[in-house]
């Protein structure tokens, strides 16, 4: 684990402690107990299953890796576009052996429906950031527009049925990529959060904690650390820090600071797209008291909102049974073909698509 230096704080000696926390988080992104088994315009094509074609190219400046995976039926197509979660993942959000957003891509494609998918710039471009100014903001909405841009060039797209999806962090930031293009026709909501970081960091720790052998003693051993430096990172002192204090995850106090003037829910409230919610029941990650009921809650009344639950499934959309923990990540799974269902007739649904 490489170590991070608090500059101008006593953080050194607990960040390298929240940065074990977070990879422990990270990892156990995956199902719970027992698993289901189951230049940019000018990109390459080759042909995948059931003659869906991945088409490889870039997005953003500098250019990120992606994917536009078409359907093997002609267009024009209405198109999802993927933000994957916290982390510098890449565009398939590869998690072990797990590529959720692959799964999705591909059902969709199998499906009538295009996508595109994108590195994240925090992994091909990591040395390139400047953590005295980058911000949670940064990190997802202007690749997420480009991403929007490129998608109205190109032929076989339908510019009006872009439709914009956000896995955990991305979901939260969904909403504000709407906002900003506002002639997005949807907004998909993939196990989105809404805690406050710290909260959810302190939280899943302690679920980490609770679990059995290594992975359980190694949580509790850090939990204690892990609650000072959130109360540190929550706190006032963050803002006094100067601004290139480097804290968990590479990233300075206006990363964290940013998280803090982003309100999702409201964003969302605001917005004229209609929303689609999906959440799964054994999530501990994002879970459904402390986040599906704060969107649920926030937009009550709010017309075209519908919310899908899917009991036996992880943050990754990966049928389980029993609690979650890391170890399940040994396990090779797909995403349940119920969401991808539930995702294409939702998409099919929007202004009368067929």
């Amino acid at each position: 684990m490489t170590s991070v230096v608090g500059r101008g704080s006593n953080r050194a000696q607990l960040a390298g402690v929240l940065l074990v926390a977070l990879a422990m988080a990270a990892v156990s992104c995956s199902s719970a107990g027992q698993r289901a088994h189951g230049s940019a315009d000018s990109a390459s094509s080759s042909p995948s299953r059931d003659g869906v074609r991945q088409v490889a190219t870039t997005v953003g400046s500098p250019p990120l890796r992606a994917t536009l995976t078409l359907p093997a039926a002609t267009g024009p197509f209405a198109v999802v576009v993927f933000m994957s979660g916290s982390g510098p993942n890449d565009q398939d959000e590869t998690l072990g052996p797990d590529k959720p957003f692959r799964d999705l891509a591909l059902g969709l494609a199998a499906d009538g429906i295009a996508t595109l998918r994108y590195d994240k710039r925090t992994r091909d471009y990591p040395h390139a950031l400047n953590p005295a100014t980058f911000t949670a903001v940064d990190e997802y909405v202007p690749d997420a527009l480009a991403a929007i841009a490129y998608l109205r060039r190109q032929p076989g797209i339908d510019p009006h049925r872009i439709i914009v999806l956000g896995h955990s962090q991305g979901g939260t930031f969904a909403p504000l990529v709407a906002q900003r293009s506002p002639a997005l026709a949807g907004v998909i909501l993939l196990a989105a959060s809404v805690e406050p970081f710290g909260a959810a960091l302190l939280r899943q720790t302690r679920y980490l904690a609770t679990l059995p052998g290594a992975i359980g003693s190694q949580a509790a051993a850090a939990l204690p650390r892990v609650e000072v430096t959130v109360g540190q990172l929550d706190g006032p002192s963050l803002a006094q820090d100067p601004p290139d204090t480097v804290l968990a995850g590479g990233v300075g106090p206006a990363y964290y600071l940013s998280l803090e003037h982003v309100d999702p829910v409201a964003t969302a409230r605001a917005i004229p797209q209609p929303l689609l919610i999906l959440q799964g029941d054994r999530d501990y990650e994002v879970t459904v008291p402390d986040d599906l009921d704060v969107w649920i809650h926030g937009l009550a009344g709010r017309p075209q909102v519908t919310v899908h639950q899917f009991p036996a499934a992880d943050h990754l959309f990966i049928d389980g049974t029993g609690p979650a923990s890391p170890a399940d990540q040994d396990t090779p799974a797909h995403i349940d073909p119920e969401v991808t269902a539930v995702i294409a007739t939702w998409v099919h649904a929007l202004r009368g698509t067929s």
